[in-house]
């Protein structure tokens, strides 16, 4: 086995500088031969809910508004990306994605390209049943939902919002907006809430949803993630084995985050209905990865846990003329692409978790 599929880490890039020997034509790729085809956009690092694994209770400091990448940047970052350089899928993030009033204006701008990417978002659903029907109108293909209980009282301890109707009705327009896919994002904040999981698996069963359960990662603002005792995917599966009948589902896995079973006796739109674990810390997947990311402010991070990045709003607004100026985000972006590690290293003694949070850097 490589180091690769192992997702074991190599020694980091410095400071996010762009590799000068990277490949200068075709798709994005590193020096470990995995090609980058899934771009994760963050459109803003605000959130309005306050989880406890993700942030403080007073929230963070936002980003100046003159520091994100306005409309037009994102467009043009965006149009490159798949025109260019071979991004076939483009999911949108936050913080929290629908605080963006232009989000619909985002996914048009890119839904009608010749290249046809596959569009997605990543949501907390509060606000999403006002705004489902303009998105999905604008190209919107795919939406995760998250939510961790749907136990109100808990769901309240978490998030330190009292929202779960707002979630829960978001979840429902999204799946009678039609869109293809409707999934569960779900992170077990302690081992006590492995209790609750059989009640999150079965509402999401009744109603359509694809479950995904996370292991929580280091990416949290206050720094306490702790490995020893976050909820691990064998303890997650023991608890669903000992609830739900579940087979090895056959499909191959390929680059998706996701180790993914079927529920016997169960089915979303006449297909055998899935449940996947996202094991990021204890089963690393790191030799399939095909994931870039944009942040809101516009740096190039080549993985989550990477300890460096690649600004590119300096050179969008360096004035350059727009031909070169493609070229010169084109350039910086492979070289970003080619320095990427082997793996994230989390589970390494020497890591370090990075300097942005989750809601900085976009899921």
């Amino acid at each position: 086995m490589t180091v690769v599929a192992l997702g074991l880490p190599t020694t980091p890039s410095s400071a996010g500088v762009p590799a000068t020997d990277a490949p200068d034509t075709g798709p994005l790729r590193d020096k470990f031969g995995r090609v980058v085809t899934d771009l994760r956009v963050s459109v803003t690092d605000r959130c309005n809910l306050r989880c406890t694994y993700c942030m403080p209770a007073e929230g963070l400091q936002w980003l100046p508004t003159d520091e994100v990448l306005t409309t037009d940047e994102l467009t043009r970052v965006m149009t490159v990306a798949i025109r260019d350089l071979g991004i076939r899928s483009v999911r949108f993030t936050g913080g929290e994605p629908l605080l963006r009033r232009d989000l619909e204006d985002l996914i048009g701008a890119i839904s009608g390209r010749p290249e046809r990417p596959e569009i997605a978002m990543t949501t907390n659903g509060l606000g999403l049943a006002r705004r489902i029907d303009g998105l999905v109108a604008a190209g919107l293909h795919r939406v995760n939902i998250s939510l961790d209980t749907v136990d109100p009282a808990r769901f309240a301890e978490i998030t330190r919002r009292d929202r779960l109707n707002d979630v829960l009705a978001g979840l429902s327009a999204a799946r009678s907006a039609g869109l293809r896919t409707v999934k569960v994002n779900a992170v077990l904040a302690g081992h006590e809430d492995l209790a609750r999981l059989p009640d999150l698996t079965r509402f999401c069963l009744e109603h359509g949803y694809q479950l995904r359960i996370i292991e929580q990662m280091p990416l949290d603002a206050d720094h306490r993630w702790d490995r020893a005792s976050m909820v691990t995917a064998d303890e997650i599966l023991a608890v669903l084995r000992s609830h739900f009948p579940l087979r090895a589902d056959p499909r191959p896995r390929g680059s998706a985050p996701a180790a993914t079973w079927l529920v016997d006796g169960y089915q979303v739109d006449e297909a055998p209905a899935r449940i996947g674990v996202i094991a990021s810390v204890t089963r690393p997947f790191c030799g399939d990865c095909d994931r870039t990311r944009l942040t809101a402010d516009g740096a190039l991070r080549n993985c989550l846990f990477a300890q460096g990045e690649t600004d590119l709003r300096a050179v969008l607004r360096s004035g350059l003329p727009a031909e070169e100026l493609d070229a010169a985000i084109a350039q910086r972006w492979r070289g970003n692409t080619w320095i990427k590690a082997a793996g994230h290293g989390v589970n390494d003694p020497d890591f370090h978790q990075p300097t942005r949070p989750m809601s900085a850097i976009g899921g």
